[in-house]
Formats: structure tokens, sequence, C-alpha cells
């Protein structure tokens, strides 16, 4: 009786779940009212481009790639769970400014909860397109939260086949890390990502991710710990910025501060930037100068602007 309860609670929660989604997804993926600046274009139904170009970019459906090149560099930028729209668009800014492109891969709970089926998938697309869109370099990585985790999926699909994937990796310049998550913040992560101002709901939602990732070791959890390994031994050896701050429970300094060591031991040169305070993914919005001064000073030490003709900022 007491385990037919459970799945009954658990099947009510999934429910609950799926529509928060949908209603989330809904408000996302609303067109920019504003295009003045920044337009946007579903590549797929993970992948979103930002331009400065109202142009309409042609894409190949199966292979992903453009018909056209744009002849602009190329931010990947890695999104944080559930981030909605309004807010990508403000990272986004920062760099089609400077004429970057910016490719916005983002993932579902589903997706992340089911990585064979989900976040594997969204994994093999990125690679797709970054295969078949050559003319895209130099490439800046920016990712957040949970971000850090697909990039680990990336890389480990990239481990299979270096040789055809190798020169990917040539094309990336820099990389930025805002909030980075590991694998021991999933259970703390998913439920503030969804449930970010009910706290009743945070907790049952933090008991099932819990309960999810004991039971389906072999669909889920392995896979966590294995994108987690490859993040922290990485591929990827383009010198690295690190946003944190002392009360992110997300993103904590400890766990960064972890990946940073292992970096720095196999001389991948790291930058941390540590506030007292504070929010989770949103540091741009809480300490917007000192964000991008620092941000610009990385890009500019990686010799990113002088590469794409920007000249270096005077005042921000």
């Amino acid at each position: 009786m007491d385990f037919l309860i459970e799945i009954t609670l658990l099947v009510i929660l999934a429910v609950i779940l799926l529509k928060i989604y949908h209603r989330a997804k809904r408000s996302a993926m609303a067109p920019l009212k504003n295009r003045r600046y920044i337009s946007s274009q579903d590549i797929t139904k993970n992948m979103t481009l930002y331009t400065n170009s109202k142009t309409h970019v042609e894409v190949d459906p199966k292979t992903l790639a453009f018909k056209k090149p744009t002849g602009n560099p190329l931010v990947l930028m890695m999104a944080w769970l559930m981030a909605k729209q309004k807010h990508l668009k403000k990272y986004a800014q920062i760099y089609t400014e400077m004429g970057f492109d910016v490719m916005v891969v983002h993932i579902t709970p589903w997706q992340l909860l089911w990585p064979v089926k989900g976040t594997q998938v969204v994994a093999a697309e990125t690679l797709r397109f970054l295969e078949n869109n050559k003319s895209y370099e130099p490439i800046v990585m920016h990712g957040f939260s949970v971000g850090a985790y697909q990039l680990g999926e990336i890389m480990l699909q990239m481990s299979r086949d270096m040789d055809r994937y190798g020169s990917i990796l040539d094309r990336f310049v820099c990389q930025v890390w805002d909030s980075a998550a590991d694998i021991t913040e999933i259970p703390v992560g998913v439920p503030k990502s969804i449930f970010p101002k009910n706290e009743r709901m945070q907790s049952a939602l933090r008991n099932y991710t819990l309960y999810h990732m004991k039971t389906f070791h072999n669909q889920a959890t392995i896979h966590y710990m294995r994108s987690s390994q490859m993040f922290h031994s990485t591929l990827l050896k383009a010198p690295a910025l690190f946003f944190v701050s002392d009360n992110d429970p997300i993103g904590p300094p400890s766990s960064n501060q972890a990946v940073r060591d292992n970096w720095e031991r196999a001389d991948i040169k790291c930058t941390f930037k540590r506030w007292e305070r504070s929010q989770h993914a949103a540091h741009y919005m809480k300490h917007r100068d000192e964000y991008l001064e620092t941000l610009f000073h990385h890009l500019d030490v990686c010799g990113v602007l002088e590469a794409i003709g920007v000249p270096k900022r005077a005042k921000l």
C-alpha cells in the first residue's frame, strides 16, 4: 500500500512538473518584441540563435549547417535550467553588440532527468552544429549552472572520436563559467530552478530528485558522474573565467574551486571572480559593472577583442 501511495505521488508530481515546464517554455520562447539590436531564431527545440541581424538564417534540418554563413564569430552559451528568454537576451546582447552570433543551448528538466534520451541527444545536436558550421571561429564558451554538466556530455561524445572532433576544440579561444553546478548540487538546483518561490514544492521535488538519482542510477546518475569527471578533466584547454558567490548553494565556490584546481594542474589559466553576496546565474544583474569589467578584461587578455576587431573599452 505504501508503495502504491509513493508511486501515485510521483505521478502527480510528474504531471505538475510537465504543466509548469510547458507554461514556462511558452513564455521563454515567445518572440522578442524589440528587435532593434537583437533578434532570435530557433534552430532546434533546444538551440536558439541570437544575432544583431534581422536576416532569417536558412538551416539544413539534417546537418544544422547554415546555407549562408553569417561571417561572425560565435559564443556558445549553455543556459541554466528553466532560463527565460528575457534573461538570456541580456547576456546574449553583451556579445551581439560586439558582432558575435550567440547560440544558446537550453535543456529541460525532463531531459536532465533522462540523459540518454534527453541531454545526450542535445549534446549530439550541438556537436553536429559545430562540426557543420566551420566558419564559426573564434568561439567563446559562456556557460551557466547546469550548462557545465551539458558541456561534459558534449565532451564525452567528442572524446569517442577525437580525429573527427578535435579541430572543433581548436576553435575555442576562451571560456566563461557563471555559477557552474556539479552533480552534487542537482537535488538543490533542480527544485530551486523550477519552484524558485515555493519552498514546499522545492522540498517535494528535492526528495523526488534524490529518489530518482538513487533508483535510476544506471539510467541517470552514472551519466551525471561521467559528465562531471569529464568537466573536471576537460578537453577544452582555453583560459577560463569563473563567476561565483559565497551565498550560492547551487554553484558554490567550493565546487568551482575544485574544478579550478584540476584545470590549473592541467596548465589551464583560470581567473576567479567571487562575491560575498549575489544570485545564482544572475551575477550580471546584481553586479553589472564589475561583471562586465571582469568579462571584457578576460576577453581582452585572451586576445578575443583584437581577433574580432573590437577596440578595448575604456569605459563600460
